[in-house]
């Protein structure tokens, strides 16, 4: 395979595709092990590398916000991902979306492109004997992997069960009974306006009535293992979990209606659905938040009863898939490899971090890691400063009785010496400080000059 040294890198998502791409542009050469499309998991329908499961989302661009922070320190350690997400978005107010068929498209296009980098489709059953080699078979690592991860860790993997939101079409929504708008008119970054989101407006009544046959609607039952308890992600609970709490959480929830006032009537309504784009043409809308395990027939039944979506055509149900992870505090070391055999690391959703954009940033630390062990240089670790950095140190001092997956969010954040007037401002004085770390690291650590 040439001069380089080699990493191998297991799984074509997103956090495998920036752990190649990471490692190809330090010095490696990379195999690129994808088992899709011979064998697809529950969850994905083609062999496109980089695939969305969920939403069409990578959540906020703003950079105060802890999702955008993130964001722009992947962009500053050369992210492939976010470089094709920036040419297949589509509006979405402040948030990141994409086309999902244009970037898994756009994404394998570079991955194969790139001369350092061979894609190789066949499933792996077992650890490669290659060291080093990078797991990055994300939520849904096939059964004879696992079993092999497990019989290294020493410890059974955990899992958590995660629910997708429904897609309906643009002309089966009767557009006369929503309005568009952002909450609190906030823009995209995308060339977009503040009316990124159709709005379905609900009447005390009409909330009422839905509430009430939400959760009395029939769910599916999952083909999985009866040993494992369901236990969902707190952050991506299906709807109608979330409405069994009691009948003002979807209000607090995914239905708020605070900052959406209707301009035809100037007044606020007593709850909102929100439909997000989900391709660049405009043809197919998310419900927004609305992730469920109903069976099918009842989220036709039940969604529909939402103002504009009477008729809607669904071109995805909700469905519910299992999702595995580590028991990272006492399986990982900070730099992303097993305790128990060095020269093995794990990225993306397995190590432990929820969410697209997590489980790429873990992808390319993992892809820098691997590159510089391959080179015989030593290992490195992201400020704690940074919202990378703070991630790799949430999955391995976490007291391993309270690991749960975890989102980007500020908590994670060394305490600032500054105080800030409010939420805004505190969010921007981290991203100030966050920044300055991390190009400090890049120089002095990864040698490199980036901006």
């Amino acid at each position: 395979m040439g001069d380089r040294p080699l990493v191998v890198v297991v799984g074509g998502g997103l956090a495998g595709v920036e752990c190649a791409w990471a490692a190809a542009n330090r010095g490696a050469q990379v195999l690129l092990y994808e088992m899709r499309p011979t064998k697809l998991t529950p969850a994905h329908h083609t062999g496109d590398l980089a695939e969305l499961v969920c939403s069409n989302s990578l959540k906020s661009s703003r950079l105060g916000n802890a999702s955008g922070l993130l964001k722009e320190e992947m962009r500053r350690l050369g992210s492939v991902t976010l470089s094709v997400a920036d040419t297949t978005a589509v509006p979405a107010g402040e948030a990141l979306a994409v086309d999902p068929s244009l970037f898994a498209a756009g994404v394998t296009e570079r991955i194969h492109a790139h001369t350092e980098i061979t894609v190789v489709r066949e499933e792996v059953l077992e650890l490669p004997n290659q060291r080093p080699t990078v797991l990055a078979t994300g939520p849904l690592t096939s059964t004879d992997l696992a079993l092999s991860l497990q019989q290294l860790t020493g410890r059974e993997a955990l899992y958590f069960y995660d629910a997708v939101a429904p897609t309906v079409t643009a002309d089966s929504i009767a557009m006369e009974r929503v309005y568009r708008a952002s909450r609190r008119g906030r823009g995209g970054t995308v060339g977009a306006t503040s009316e990124d989101y159709l709005n379905c407006p609900m009447t005390k009544e009409e909330y009422q009535a839905f509430y009430q046959a939400l959760i009395q609607a029939a769910q599916s039952t999952p083909h999985l293992p009866e040993e494992h308890n369901t236990t969902f992600f707190e952050g991506c609970l299906p709807i109608e979990e979330l409405a069994r709490r009691g009948p003002g959480t979807l209000l607090y929830g995914p239905m708020r209606p605070i900052g959406l006032p209707d301009p035809r009537t100037g007044r606020r309504p007593y709850a909102v659905v929100q439909l997000r784009q989900e391709n660049k043409s405009g043809t197919l809308w998310g419900l927004v938040g609305f992730q469920t395990r109903l069976k099918w027939s009842e989220q036709q039944r039940v969604f529909r009863m939402i103002p504009g979506l009477e008729a809607a055509q669904f071109v995805r149900y909700g469905v519910l898939h299992r999702n595995t992870y580590l028991r990272s505090p006492e399986v990982l070391a900070p730099d992303l490899q097993v305790k128990a055999e060095p020269g093995i690391f794990v990225a993306g959703q397995l190590s432990g971090v929820e969410g697209y954009m997590e489980s790429a940033a873990m992808g390319i630390l993992a892809g820098i890691n691997a590159a510089r062990l391959a080179q015989g240089l030593p290992t490195v670790l992201p400020p704690a400063e940074t919202m990378l950095g703070s991630l790799c140190r949430y999955l391995v001092e976490c007291l391993p009785d309270r690991f749960a997956p975890m989102n980007a969010n500020h908590g994670l954040l060394p305490p600032l010496t500054e105080r800030a007037k409010d939420r805004k401002a505190r969010g921007d004085l981290y991203a100030q400080r966050s920044l300055a770390a991390l190009q400090t690291w890049i120089r002095s650590e990864l040698g490199e000059d980036r901006t």
